[in-house]
């Protein structure tokens, strides 16, 4: 809730105050104060709200999902470049069921700006192969899906991909 610059402000004057409790032989508020400038840099590699988001979507709940991501009201000001790119990529996922146009753009500006994770990059391109699929791009939905198997290293997206293939030889 609080602005990325902020929560690094905070976790180095909560650094300060456990240094001085730590002179004062105050080890165990030290202690405590460490811990809890931990929890704000935490929270700046981490944005609280997209976590909350990502357990909603995790949970199916994709109205909690889009209230929590209402939240961030501007991303390039209040996320570092990796939040953003996942508050991209859950927007795309929201929107891509709606308005496949909107969801393509959000998915691409996602990947453009970098996920980290192997899997989430494999679930933007098979849902970019499901839109490229349905306005009959029938190379570039190919491409995605072979991309998208390469990247699923654990067969989580195995049987969708299989299905999505099979939909293809049908266009």
């Amino acid at each position: 809730m609080f602005h990325k610059y902020l929560k690094l402000v905070l976790a180095g004057g909560i650094a300060v105050l456990a240094v001085l409790q730590f002179i004062d032989e105050n080890i165990g508020n030290g202690i405590l104060l460490l811990l809890l400038a931990g929890v704000f840099v935490f929270f700046y590699f981490k944005n609280e709200i997209l976590l909350l988001a990502f357990l909603q979507m995790r949970k199916q709940n994709l109205e909690g999902t889009e209230q929590w991501l209402a939240k961030i009201k501007n991303p390039e000001a209040a996320l570092i470049t990796s939040q953003q790119a996942y508050f991209y990529y859950l927007q795309g996922l929201m929107v891509v069921q709606k308005n496949m146009t909107q969801g393509e753009k959000l998915l691409k500006k996602a990947l453009g700006i970098g996920l980290r994770m192997g899997h989430d990059i494999a679930m933007a391109k098979l849902n970019l192969a499901g839109v490229a699929m349905s306005k009959r791009r029938k190379r570039e939905a190919t491409t995605l899906l072979n991309e998208a198997k390469k990247l699923d290293k654990h067969g989580m997206l195995t049987d969708q991909i299989k299905m999505m293939k099979d939909q293809l030889k049908r266009i």
